[in-house]
């Protein structure tokens, strides 16, 4: 990324962090998100704490969760649930955890989050429930408004996925949405204007193009 790019994002991410300070939210920046998983790691806090994540390919492209388990943290490992037994203790840990970690669809600049998911299993936590909620955020995330948001989403987020879990909608196969309904992972569709709780979401942007 050559350095124009850099203050750009820069620039932008300070005037994000402000309206997210109006909606209640913290907002942080960093360059790099090896300089980000040290916010994280900051954030979590001293102490044996219970951190619990949601589906994201920028929190597993990081490499923040070892980081996680090797600083003593109890990290809720959602892949080991399979029973119906194990998924039902699984929720009951993760909604009383002392972290979720998670990614974002889309912020807005007026600090507004966008996220779209399936079960919902993502967007529960950070409604509701866990201590604090760390948002981790790449820069080209950013959208305009609401509306560009949920298009970007749609048609640039959602097929690069619908092809990593192997589904066979309209988007995995042509690379745009087709409002599709069957084996579609476009149920649930939430807007964080404001956080309820304030300073329990914490949004960290970072200067790099991150995820989906």
């Amino acid at each position: 990324m050559d350095d124009n790019k850099k203050v750009f994002y820069r620039n932008q991410a300070e005037g994000l962090i402000k309206k997210l300070e109006l909606h209640k939210m913290k907002g942080y920046y960093c360059d790099t998100s090896a300089q980000a998983k040290e916010k994280i790691l900051e954030l979590i806090g001293e102490g044996k704490k219970t951190v619990a994540y949601g589906g994201s390919m920028t929190i597993d492209d990081m490499g923040v969760k070892d980081l996680i388990v090797k600083r003593g943290h109890d990290l809720i490992v959602r892949e080991n649930a399979h029973t119906k037994e194990e998924i039902k203790e699984l929720k009951t840990r993760v909604i009383n955890s002392d972290t979720f970690l998670m990614s974002t669809n889309a912020i807005t600049l007026s600090g507004e989050l966008i996220n779209v998911d399936g079960r919902g299993n993502r967007v529960c936590y950070l409604i509701y429930g866990p201590e604090q909620v760390i948002v981790v955020c790449g820069m080209n995330k950013v959208v305009t408004d609401i509306e560009e948001g949920i298009n970007r989403v749609k048609n640039f987020a959602s097929p690069p996925n619908t092809v990593r879990l192997k589904k066979e909608t309209p988007c995995a196969k042509l690379g745009r949405c087709g409002n599709c309904v069957d084996d579609t992972i476009c149920c649930q569709t939430v807007i964080t204007r404001v956080s309820m709780v304030p300073g329990r979401i914490k949004v960290i942007l970072v200067g790099e193009e991150l995820g989906y």
